[in-house]
């Protein structure tokens, strides 16, 4: 279970404090789905970064399955952080040099205690995002559908509780975008993952279980 209570982040700006989240409340259970939309800075990845621990809160609180990933010191936090979440971005973020395999693999060479015989397991995903043949091949070989896959792939290799995507399908085209996000919820179901989707593709929304709106710092449901 994500619990989010009273969650609000503000920046400093010359003169000023600019307030982008405020008062946010989320409940989110293992197999259910969010998607929250809005304009271009109306804080969209702000939430979705501290919900991945990536930075902390102004106020609030972020409870994942009970533990405050906040209250862990950066060691712990970096672990919490591999072992929990999974990230897909816009940009896929493969290394040019590394294969799919290798790419899939990244986040278990930092693990502290990485899944038993984790190259099966990469395999094994590599064939569900429907990639086995091109195990070998680098990144710049492959489609921009391909490598957001592998992306996919890499996101769930440690077996999260919690997926979070940041405009997943932004660089596709339309039927790279739809097999994508075809292929995100299957695997999401498959695996009971906590999801939440940032995005600007209303298709791609309205797929999600419960939907928002972010407007004026706050959450609206739609």
């Amino acid at each position: 279970m994500l619990e989010v209570r009273g969650l609000s982040k503000e920046f400093q700006a010359p003169q000023t404090t600019i307030r982008v989240l405020s008062g946010i409340d989320l409940s989110i259970g293992a197999g259910e789905s969010v998607s929250i939309v809005g304009p271009s800075g109306s804080g969209k990845s702000t939430l979705l970064h501290i919900l991945g621990t990536l930075e902390p809160p102004t106020a609030g609180t972020v409870r994942l399955d009970g533990e405050d990933p906040f209250a862990l010191d950066d060691r712990r936090l970096a672990a919490f952080r591999n072992r929990h979440v999974g990230f897909v971005f816009q940009d896929h973020h493969l290394l040019p040099q590394c294969s799919v395999l290798e790419n899939v693999l990244l986040p278990t060479l930092v693990a502290r205690d990485p899944p038993k015989d984790v190259e099966r397991q990469a395999l094994a995903l590599i064939d569900e995002v429907g990639l086995g043949a091109r195990i070998g091949h680098r990144p710049h070989e492959l489609s921009g559908g391909e490598r957001q896959r592998v992306a996919l792939a890499r996101a769930l290799i440690q077996r999260p509780t919690l997926l979070l995507c940041d405009e997943p399908t932004g660089s596709l085209d339309q039927a790279a975008a739809d097999m994508v996000s075809t292929l995100l919820l299957d695997l999401h179901q498959r695996r009971q993952t906590i999801l939440v989707v940032v995005t600007h593709n209303l298709e791609l929304a309205e797929r999600m279980g419960t939907r928002y709106r972010l407007h004026d710092a706050r959450l609206q449901g739609w």
